[in-house]
């Protein structure tokens, strides 16, 4: 996402000289585009921050749970991965 809005900076800078109504209209549009991408990641970027600390919080008031859910999880995947390998032997 960084690398795009630099790119899309960057032709922004590079299309400032050039005249024309599509290219004005297309460095409008661009810009706009830029714009909300940036506040769309931010929104996203603080969304997983609370997740994280919502997760932490759960998994020190809970330590035991957290692990039993963990050994659980790993349990079934083993499993379901077994009984992938098994039916491709036969």
């Amino acid at each position: 996402m960084i690398q795009l809005a630099q790119d899309a900076s960057a032709l922004m800078a590079a299309t400032a000289d050039v005249a024309g109504v599509q290219v004005t209209e297309a460095r409008k549009h661009l810009a706009e585009a830029l714009d909300r991408g940036k506040e769309l990641y931010g929104r996203v970027r603080d969304k997983e921050e609370e997740g994280v600390n919502a997760v932490d919080m759960a998994m020190h008031e809970h330590p035991a749970q957290a692990i039993a859910l963990g050994v659980a999880c790993i349990a079934l995947i083993g499993y379901l991965l077994s009984r992938r390998c098994a039916c491709r032997c036969r």
